[in-house]
């Protein structure tokens, strides 16, 4: 592996961190701008913004040395950037929220003034497709670098949640979309360590299998290998309002993340033999 240069780039959509690590964290959920014009179009629920992906940037932060952080800034009530831009949805038959959602997670209306189709498609043209857009570019400058990316997105969900699940979610949720997206190496390293580490529970393709942003830029075939992983919340927060980081759980959470991600950027897949079941 190089030795870490990095630089920093921000726009009021994305900000970008480059570093030179084959690892690429995605980040599309963690953003709570909210543009005035859409915040008025919200009821209070949806203003209370319960369905972020909260401290996923402080969780990982400085995990790795190198790696390469593309963050969403904007709330995913504005548009959500793990979702299809054609509106198909992930889980067909399933409770979900949509590309705009229109409820929140437990199925109550977000908005007084819900958006209209104008308004999803110049969100798609100002927010979902810059959002892709950086991300593409870091995957692709990395992709050249080393012949290959570890696409890596970062996710978080309340535990308990009927109207998306049943019971209690695993504390960790490894999504490849049943094996399509990255690498047998890649998803078995993962498991190796979350399943070794005490007090933990670990799921791979249940729930979460992966969004939009795994299935679309995971092509290992081609080099591109990516993972995403959901955390329950409460392994490092409080998982009700006002949603406080809890830091003895969260170091407790980065002792288990950082190996991983570790280990994960220094597979070197230019090795076929781990590029095959």
């Amino acid at each position: 592996m190089q030795d870490s240069v990095t630089s920093t780039a921000e726009t009021s959509v994305v900000s970008v961190r480059s570093g030179d690590s084959p690892l690429v964290l995605a980040i599309p959920h963690a953003g709570t701008d909210l543009p005035p014009e859409i915040s008025a179009q919200l009821n209070e629920t949806g203003r209370g913004l319960s369905d972020t992906d909260w401290h996923i940037d402080r969780l990982y932060a400085d995990l790795v040395p190198g790696a390469s952080v593309v963050s969403a800034r904007f709330h995913r009530y504005v548009i959500d950037a793990n979702r299809d831009p054609s509106g198909a949805s992930l889980y067909p038959g399933q409770n979900t929220t949509t590309l705009v959602p229109l409820t929140d997670f437990d199925g109550t209306p977000l908005w007084t003034t819900p958006p209209t189709e104008a308004d999803t498609a110049q969100r798609l043209a100002q927010f979902h497709a810059p959002y892709h857009a950086a991300l593409s570019a870091e995957i692709a400058r990395i992709h050249a670098l080393y012949g290959f990316v570890f696409i890596y997105d970062c996710h978080s969900i309340r535990s308990e949640i009927p109207f998306l699940f049943d019971g209690r979610l695993p504390d960790f949720n490894i999504g490849t979309n049943n094996g399509t997206t990255c690498a047998p190496a890649l998803a078995a390293l993962a498991e190796r360590h979350c399943t070794a580490a005490s007090g933990y529970t670990t799921i791979t393709n249940g729930r979460f299998r992966g969004g939009w942003t795994t299935r679309h830029y995971g092509r290992p075939e081609a080099g591109f290998h990516a993972i995403q992983m959901e955390l329950a919340q409460a392994t490092y927060m409080h998982e009700a309002p006002p949603w406080d980081y809890v830091p003895d759980r969260a170091a407790r959470l980065r002792a288990v993340l950082g190996p991983m991600l570790r280990d994960i950027a220094a597979l070197d897949l230019t090795d076929t033999t781990l590029t095959t079941d």
